[in-house]
């Protein structure tokens, strides 16, 4: 069987939230029946996901301990009890406190059944087939490094391959310089490095490397050092320290849901409410003025750097120049083109990318392969952005860093707002960026064109 590296949580969690919200309302029909109600169901549904929320329930990871799992369980059931017993003793006359124990007590052990079958399933895959795993590299000499070479080689069911380990104890900044060409000639995933050997300008270029590759590096503390770890994660390999990098609320499994949730009503409304009427209007109005498709696909980078192809409305004459972005005046771009180009109606077709999954309606513009090889390396944190799904519209366009670049101070300011808009992404900033690019449109932007 061919090895397979694989991401699966991006599958296993909302099938996690999907099952155990399904198990806990077919549980209360049955065992609840004389009581059962939709708004019981909207409360325990609700109560539940909160409760999750806030104790980290669904963040069961390869090196996750059991121990911590049947802790998170226990509480979950606590919680999950209390609220249920409020519900029912404030809107029920007479409630029976043993049957809504019983559906408490069932619900817990069902989805902690579930729970375990699946944490326990995938360990044997990644112990027998070789599958899940992770290519990681260690850099450093600590005792705690010898500690984490050990856990990876004696625990194939965490499903983590020890590909080689570097020494940092002479000429450090060669060797990590070596150790990063080492991570992209070989397809490694994660770096471990001993962060007592480093000096913070070290730890500066581990994590620029880090961005700017889309590869995931975690620090190993001695123990003093975990003291010092308040802007750092922090987990246990066994009995080792691993120090990470915090994730962006855009990176929590929720909130993805959430934000594709809205990109598909939103994307359908406008497919359903605009673009039903508006595309045979500009098919005609584009086919009239010059040959050609109605439609223009160009292939860009979106999320994990994997491309993608982007839709548009056709603005230009058919060139062989598609890698380079319009300029003011540009001659090959129509006068149909110019009016969509002014009004952004040409990005319209994107809605369909937004459906598709490939591109969220807010989020970093997708740019040219051509810009990635330029920028790529020039800017810091420019890849950052790939570390989300592009947007149609986003943070730096409603600043008015959009269209041509036409010096890296563009660039620069550009990147500044997506690494910010990534950063502290909300639904409100979303709702906000969203009514300033109409709010734009119909003011008409200096730089669309």
């Amino acid at each position: 069987m061919k090895n397979k590296t694989g991401r699966y949580s991006g599958y296993i969690r909302p099938f996690s939230y999907i099952s155990d919200l399904l198990i806990i309302n077919i549980f209360s029909y049955f065992i609840l029946s004389e009581i059962f109600s939709l708004y019981f169901e909207v409360f325990i549904s609700l109560s539940w996901i909160i409760i999750a929320l806030n104790l980290n329930f669904y963040e069961v990871y390869r090196f996750t301990k059991i121990v911590a799992i049947l802790n998170n369980l226990i509480k979950q059931f606590v919680l999950f009890t209390i609220l249920c017993y409020s519900f029912l003793g404030i809107y029920t006359t007479d409630p029976n406190p043993r049957v809504i124990f019983s559906f408490t007590v069932l619900s817990v052990l069902t989805v902690g059944t579930l729970k375990f079958l699946v944490f326990f399933s995938l360990k044997k895959y990644r112990a027998f087939f070789g599958g899940n795993y992770r290519r990681v590299i260690i850099g450093g000499d600590g005792a705690n490094i010898k500690n984490l070479s050990g856990f990876f080689v004696n625990n194939p069911d965490y499903g983590y391959v020890l590909v080689k380990t570097f020494s940092f104890s002479s000429n450090r900044h060669q060797k990590i310089e070596e150790t990063f060409q080492f991570v992209l000639d070989n397809h490694i995933d994660e770096l471990y490095v001993s962060i007592h050997e480093l000096t913070r300008d070290d730890i500066e270029m581990l994590i620029d490397f880090s961005d700017n590759n889309l590869k995931v590096v975690k620090f190993i503390p001695e123990n003093e050092e975990i003291l010092f770890a308040n802007n750092l994660k922090l987990d246990y390999y066994g009995y080792v320290p691993v120090l990470s990098m915090q994730r962006t609320t855009l990176h929590d499994p929720i909130t993805k849901v959430f934000k594709r949730t809205f990109d598909i009503i939103f994307s359908l409304a406008v497919i359903i409410g605009l673009l039903s009427w508006l595309v045979p209007i500009l098919a005609i109005l584009i086919k009239l003025e010059s040959k050609g498709p109605v439609f223009f696909k160009q292939g860009r980078p979106g999320i994990d750097k994997s491309e993608f192809f982007c839709y548009k409305f056709r603005s230009m004459q058919i060139n062989k120049m598609t890698e380079k972005e319009a300029s003011k005046n540009d001659p090959r771009v129509t006068k149909v083109g110019k009016f969509i180009r002014k009004t952004s109606l040409d990005e319209m077709p994107q809605f369909l990318n937004v459906l598709l999954g490939d591109m969220s309606v807010v989020g970093p513009r997708p740019h040219l392969w051509a810009q990635n090889k330029v920028y790529g390396n020039k800017i810091k944190k420019y890849m950052v952005r790939h570390y989300v799904k592009p947007g149609i519209t986003g943070l730096a366009q409603v600043k008015g860093f959009r269209g041509e670049i036409e010096t890296d101070e563009d660039m620069i300011n550009r990147i500044k707002f997506d690494v910010f808009y990534i950063e502290n992404w909300s639904l409100l900033l979303d709702l906000k960026i969203i009514v300033q690019t109409v709010i734009n449109i119909f003011k008409g932007e200096e730089k669309a064109y």
